[in-house]
């Protein structure tokens, strides 16, 4: 049994707000697009909402719901996560000091798609915050005798199909007003921007209980 119509309206309504609420993956997506182009920005959003599948599928198994219950667990995912996150924007931040990009233009081979989708998947994966949010969020919508799975999997693909439109409407929009924001001065202002933004939220996700 898969879940109706009714209950895939009602959980993309509540995932939609989170969608287009800007955070990290909406940073991490709209540098990538500015800078490096629609080849890794692209990357970036299949990477991220790879993440909310995974997310979505251990939340319904209940390895997520484990996770959640175990300090040690949360602790361990939680540093290396903020780690990756601190990592990520200091060394855009030092890049938009030095005057150079952190990532590779457009026009460099090591530039690819897979490189893209890493990049997004890590950064989805390794922040817990998502996982607590499905463990919150997919039982008040998987009644208990459904198959935890198949639900978990359809709904997190709800996430998925929205996080792809929307990010993927950034993408574009940030594609067609490029030729500007390669600029030096604009670039290393994205940089420095989304470098703290990067920062903060890795630092947050650390003091986070």
């Amino acid at each position: 049994m898969f879940p109706s119509l009714h209950v895939l309206w009602a959980f993309g309504l509540v995932v939609a707000l989170l969608t287009i609420t800007p955070g990290l993956d909406t940073a991490l997506v709209l540098r990538s697009a500015a800078v490096a182009g629609q080849r890794r920005a692209w990357g970036a959003i299949i990477g991220v909402v790879s993440g909310c599948l995974v997310w979505g599928v251990l939340a319904a198994v209940g390895v997520a719901a484990l996770l959640a219950a175990s300090q040690t667990a949360f602790t361990v995912l939680k540093l290396a996560g903020a780690a990756y996150m601190v990592w990520m924007g200091v060394r855009l931040i030092v890049a938009a000091i030095k005057g150079h990009t952190a990532l590779p233009d457009a026009a460099t081979p090591g530039n690819t798609f897979l490189a893209g989708a890493g990049q997004g998947f890590l950064t989805n994966l390794l922040n817990p915050k998502v996982g607590a949010f499905y463990v919150a969020l997919l039982p008040q919508f998987i009644p208990p005798e459904a198959n935890h799975v198949t639900w978990g999997i359809t709904l997190a693909a709800v996430h998925a199909v929205l996080g792809i439109v929307w990010l993927g409407a950034l993408s574009l929009f940030a594609g067609r007003i490029r030729p500007w924001l390669q600029r030096p001065r604009v670039t290393r202002g994205i940089d420095a921007g989304v470098g703290t933004v990067i920062t903060g939220f890795g630092i947050k996700l650390a003091f986070t209980h």
